[in-house]
């Protein structure tokens, strides 16, 4: 399976694959549930590359590591999700 730091930078820096509508599917710790969020949506943290800034609806910035992205879909389609801890196995879609 791709890890998540290298599909996003093929996202990010691959032309031809990084058309389209990517949405992340971010594990929310407090609700206990994935919420979707549009990558254009989601900012870079210069000073670490292994987190994401989501300013939420109130205006706050909110950290999100690498680690709790769990899906990504491109143009309403699957493409990537992480697998779980017993069982299941990634997508991905080149």
């Amino acid at each position: 399976m791709q890890p998540i730091h290298e599909l996003l930078a093929r996202i990010r820096w691959d032309p031809e694959f990084g058309r389209g509508e990517f949405v992340l599917g971010v594990w929310d710790r407090v609700a206990h549930a994935i919420r979707h969020v549009r990558l254009a949506d989601i900012g870079r943290d210069p000073d670490n590359p292994a987190l994401l800034t989501l300013v939420d609806e109130e205006g706050r910035a909110h950290d999100i590591p690498l680690s709790r992205i769990r899906e990504v879909w491109r143009d309403g389609r699957l493409i990537w999700r992480r697998p779980q801890a017993r069982t299941g196995a990634a997508v991905q879609d080149g």
